[in-house]
């Protein structure tokens, strides 16, 4: 049985719960996530993404509401999860290690990928790196895939930059690049020569960059609830562009979910 993003996030949540919750006022609070913050929160919601890579069909999954920090160095963010290890004196530069859920997909799900095997759930883990500036925070990211699928490493940077503050609602406007090498780019682009069909000829894809850009808000709804809600879409590079099961270039990805603080 594979793991999902849903049951990792629960798992580590009750142990990092333990720890007690240390603040501090030189960091940016609203920008310290992509999504603003709004304490140590849980809940659940509802994401809409492609069904495969580069498809222009969409599926709907039930996806965790988490976002919590514990002694101000462990944290949760909806599918992040991470510790920092090194700071600068005003932690305003922090550097550590985090573990991202990546999203694999089965092959009956689209059009183009029907015969194909599917692609795993896999979880990519390495050095992270955030830097809040007077103007936004700036992410650093490598990872390498920890599980058995790709087996391959990407790298992303991102800037967040708040666009609303308030007591109401908040929202942070994001911009990034992200660079998957071969082995990554392949695994979820690519078709091997026992996955060929008619108009769907074998193909490698190659490394390559892919550009991502969107929204994410926070709205307080009830005395200790928050609804979270986001908007993104990535560019796809050429290498992943040019396989013949991308449907689209553009991949959109939409959240909503509603957590409270405890």
């Amino acid at each position: 049985m594979r793991p999902t993003p849903i049951s990792l996030a629960l798992l580590l949540a009750p142990a990092l719960a333990t720890l007690p919750a240390i603040a501090s006022d030189r960091i940016d609070r609203q920008t310290e996530t992509a999504i603003p913050r709004t304490g140590n929160l849980y809940g659940l919601g509802i994401g809409v993404l492609p069904a495969t890579s580069g498809s222009d069909e969409l599926r709907t999954m039930v996806l965790p509401v988490i976002q919590a920090s514990y002694a101000d160095r462990f944290y949760i963010n909806a599918l992040r999860a991470g510790v920092w290890l090194v700071d600068s004196d005003d932690r305003r530069l922090r550097v550590g290690l985090a573990a991202d859920a990546r999203f694999g997909w089965e092959a009956e799900d689209g059009r183009r990928t029907k015969g194909m095997h599917d692609r795993d759930f896999a979880v990519d883990v390495g050095p992270a790196l955030r830097w809040q500036t007077d103007y936004g925070t700036l992410n650093a990211q490598w990872g390498f895939d920890a599980g058995s699928g790709s087996k391959g490493q990407s790298a992303q940077i991102q800037f967040v930059r708040a666009l609303i503050r308030g007591p109401g609602l908040r929202l942070n406007g994001l911009v990034g690049i992200t660079w998957n090498d071969r082995k990554m780019n392949n695994y979820y682009y690519g078709v091997a020569a026992s996955e060929t069909a008619p108009g769907r000829p074998a193909y490698t894809a190659g490394a390559g960059t892919q550009l991502q850009a969107g929204i994410n808000g926070a709205w307080p709804a009830g005395e200790r609830g928050s609804v979270l809600f986001g908007l993104m879409a990535t560019r796809l590079g050429s290498a992943q562009a040019d396989s013949p099961i991308v449907e689209t270039r553009i991949q959109p990805l939409a959240y909503v979910g509603y957590g409270w603080t405890f």
